[in-house]
């Protein structure tokens, strides 16, 4: 990690040593806020933000999400993920506490188009993306410069149909290695197999364009040209194995029209996909999504 990023995540740490979160999805019922909050409360947390959602007050499942302020949070964190069981049980709630300090680490996927690795890398270094890039993993060598500038670990290993099986392998040797706890596949170009995927759990984020399934295949772009639409879009979502299928996080669109020839439209479409992964992945380190079934809650 270059120096000046690893400062900053080193303040940003001590600043928030006692800062964590809390997200929760249960059946909806009375007195689940009020719960939580004396609990927060009975252990000196402030709560300083508080979002939340719920599909239908009459049996619907409720979603929150919840920061706060905790002195001496470090050392009471154990305990007070232990102590909250109790609230988790009675209102049969999916919970997880998570904490700004400790900050997530990343691996990144890219084949050929480097433009989302690009984008991702400025977000790191421009200090909106906090996370520890820890390596880059391609079935190409053009990413090696952009890796090796900013003193990350580059691997290339080739993949391909014929080799996935083995190239996967050697994937979760360096994910264990690096300890993992991010994956973003910025522009990857392969497809993973059912067994890496359940492996990581809404751990592993995709880019890709709108056109799917409209345009699903080889040259989504010169067909949707011969098609004449007029919007461009991309969607980040989690990879599932139903392939381009898996939670949605964030999609966005850009109109275009008959003057934009084939060229004009990938440009466009790249543009795109860039604030699309950024903003996906963001959200990710935060922890301001909760998926449920196919679906997410973005706080």
């Amino acid at each position: 990690m270059i120096g000046y990023v690893e400062e900053r995540i080193k303040n940003y740490q001590a600043q928030n040593q006692n800062r964590g979160r809390l997200l929760i999805n249960c059946p909806d019922a009375p007195g689940i806020v009020a719960a939580v909050s004396r609990f927060l409360y009975e252990k000196d947390a402030n709560i300083i933000e508080s979002s939340q959602y719920s599909t239908n007050p009459q049996g619907g499942t409720f979603f929150i999400r919840i920061v706060f302020e905790c002195p001496d949070l470090r050392q009471k964190s154990a305990a007070m993920e232990s102590q909250f069981e109790d609230i988790a049980q009675s209102f049969s709630m999916e919970w997880s506490f998570t904490y700004a300090y400790e900050i997530k680490k990343t691996a990144i996927f890219v084949s050929k188009e480097l433009h989302c690795l690009r984008e991702l890398l400025w977000e790191w270094q421009s200090g909106d993306l906090l996370t520890d890039v820890a390596l880059i993993i391609s079935n190409h060598e053009d990413a090696r410069v952009e890796a090796e500038r900013l003193e990350i670990p580059f691997y290339y290993i080739p993949a391909s149909k014929e080799n996935r099986m083995e190239a996967e392998e050697r994937h979760q040797q360096l994910l264990a290695e690096y300890d993992i706890d991010l994956i973003v596949l910025a522009r990857y170009m392969q497809i993973l197999t059912p067994n890496f995927v359940k492996q990581y759990p809404n751990q592993i984020i995709n880019i890709h364009h709108s056109f799917l399934p409209a345009f699903v295949g080889a040259k989504p772009y010169e067909r949707a040209y011969h098609r004449g639409v007029k919007l461009i879009g991309a969607t980040s979502h989690y990879v599932t194995n139903d392939l381009d299928e898996g939670p949605i996080i964030e999609q966005d669109i850009h109109r275009v029209d008959h003057r934009d020839n084939v060229e004009e439209l990938k440009k466009i479409g790249r543009t795109v996909e860039r604030s699309v992964l950024g903003r996906a992945v963001k959200w990710h380190l935060e922890d301001r999504i909760i998926v449920h079934g196919n679906k997410t809650i973005v706080f």
